[in-house]
C-alpha cells in the first residue's frame, strides 16, 4: 500500500469515526428514524446525482427488491439502531462495540456455509466475546436496562451489517459497486420514510445538530463510499478491510475532542481485546508492519552501498 493509499485509508476511518459522534449530536435531537432518514436520502440522492455526471446511471429498477432488502438489513436497520443506543451510550463505546461487525460477518458466513471455523477463527471468537465483556462488565456505565439495551442495539447493529454484507455479496456479483451504494441508500430511505415522517421533529433543530446531520449524510455516507470503492480498486478488498482496526480509534479521538467523553483503562483494553479477535477471525495481514520492513530494507541497502 503506497503513501496515498494510506493516507486514503486513514481519511476513510476518520470520517467512518465522525459519524458516532455526529450521531451522538443529531439523533438525541431529531430522534433515530429521522436522523437516519435524512442520512441515507441525502446521501443516496448525492451519489446518484454523481453517478449521473459520470455517465453510469444505475439500472434500478431490474433489483429493485434486492435493493430494499438490503437497504434495510445493511443500512436502514442498523444505523437506526445505533443512532437509538447513542440516545443513551457515549460515541466512544458505540463506536467500539460496532467493531465487533467483521466477527458476526465470519459468523453468518459460516452458518450459511456449514463451514468449519479452525482453531484460530475460534479463538479469535472467544476473544471477541471477552472484549465486549471487558468493556461492558468493567466499565462505570451503569448497567441498568436503558443501557443494557443501548449494548444490545449496538451488537444487533453489527449483527444486521453481517448479515448485509453476506447478502450483497451473492446478490449483486457483477453489479459496480456504485450502483449498489446507491440502491440500498435509496432503498433504505423508501423503508424508512413512513416512520420518519410519524416521528417528525417538533422543533426546529441547533445548528450543530443540522452541522452533524449534514456531515453524516455527506461526509460518512456519501464521501465515505466513494473512497471506501475507490480503495477497493486501488488495493484490493483485503488491504482495505483494514480500516475496520482505525474506526473504533478515531472514534474514540473524535469523542474526546468534541464531546469530552472520558475514556478509562478498561475501555483501552476492551478495545485491544476486540481488534486482537479481529486479526484472528479474519486472518489479516496489516499493511503497516511490511511497510515497516521494507523501509528498513530498503535503509539497510542504502548504508551497505559504498
Amino acid at each position: 500500500m503506497q503513501r496515498k493509499e494510506m493516507g486514503m485509508l486513514l481519511l476513510l476511518a476518520s470520517v467512518w469515526g465522525a459519524s458516532f459522534l455526529f450521531m451522538r449530536i443529531a439523533s438525541p435531537a431529531l430522534g433515530p428514524f429521522f436522523t437516519t432518514e435524512v442520512r441515507v436520502g441525502l446521501a443516496g440522492a448525492v451519489l446518484l446525482l454523481y453517478a449521473a455526471l459520470r455517465g453510469r446511471m444505475p439500472k434500478l429498477r431490474e433489483r429493485w427488491k434486492a435493493y430494499l432488502i438490503v437497504g434495510g438489513i445493511n443500512a436502514a436497520l442498523p444505523f437506526t439502531l445505533i443512532c437509538a443506543a447513542e440516545l443513551h451510550l457515549n460515541a466512544s463505546l458505540a463506536a467500539i462495540l460496532n467493531a465487533t461487525t467483521p466477527l458476526f460477518t465470519a459468523l453468518v458466513v459460516w452458518a450459511s456455509t456449514q463451514e468449519r471455523p479452525g482453531r484460530g477463527k475460534a479463538v479469535g471468537l472467544i476473544l471477541g466475546v471477552l472484549g465486549v465483556a471487558i468493556l461492558v462488565g468493567w466499565s462505570p456505565l451503569p448497567l441498568d436496562g436503558p443501557n443494557l439495551l443501548a449494548i444490545a442495539f449496538s451488537l444487533l447493529a453489527a449483527l444486521c451489517y453481517g448479515i448485509g454484507t453476506t447478502y450483497a455479496g451473492r446478490a449483486f456479483r457483477g453489479v459496480p459497486p456504485l450502483e449498489v451504494a446507491i440502491g440500498q441508500q435509496l432503498g433504505a430511505a423508501v423503508l424508512l420514510l413512513p416512520l420518519a415522517l410519524y416521528h417528525f421533529p417538533k422543533s426546529a433543530p441547533s445548528a450543530p445538530v443540522v452541522w452533524s446531520l449534514l456531515g453524516l449524510s455527506l461526509l460518512c455516507t456519501a464521501v465515505a463510499y466513494l473512497i471506501f470503492y475507490r480503495l477497493v480498486e486501488r488495493v484490493g478488498a483485503v488491504k482495505t478491510v483494514t480500516v475496520t482496526f482505525l474506526v473504533p480509534i478515531f472514534g474514540i479521538i473524535w469523542g474526546v475532542l468534541f464531546l469530552k467523553e472520558e475514556i478509562h483503562a478498561t475501555t483501552l483494553i476492551g478495545l485491544a481485546v476486540i481488534l486482537g479477535s479481529l486479526l484472528l477471525v479474519n486472518q489479516i495481514a496489516l499493511p503497516w508492519p511490511s511497510r515497516l520492513k521494507r523501509l528498513r530494507a530498503s535503509k539497510k541497502e542504502r548504508m551497505e552501498q559504498p
